[in-house]
């Protein structure tokens, strides 16, 4: 039987979450973009945990330019790609697309 290591390496994606509740709030403060820095001190209060929604890995021919396309524009394409496939499937179900 393989033996797992204690300290594993989180893979892309996934959060450490016990170094992230050992890191004070000050730390967190100063490693937080600025952008962060105007917000109300009680802007988190009512923050709710949304767990993702699963994938499933497919294999799917797609046409090269339609790939393309989708690469061109960065990183993550395949979940813009999913985004597309989700509105279309969105629209259909509320009727609002032709057949």
């Amino acid at each position: 039987m393989k033996q797992q290591s204690k300290h594993r390496t989180p893979t892309r994606g996934r959060a450490d979450l016990d170094r992230l509740s050992r890191i004070s709030d000050k730390a967190v403060r100063d490693s937080s973009p600025p952008e962060l820095s105007g917000l109300p001190h009680d802007f988190w209060d009512s923050a709710e945990l949304v767990q993702p929604v699963r994938k499933q890995a497919v294999s799917l021919r797609i046409d090269e330019d339609v790939l393309a396309w989708f690469r061109q524009n960065g990183p993550r394409y395949q979940s813009r790609m999913n985004a597309v496939l989700r509105s279309y499937m969105n629209a259909r179900s509320k009727g609002r697309a032709r057949p």
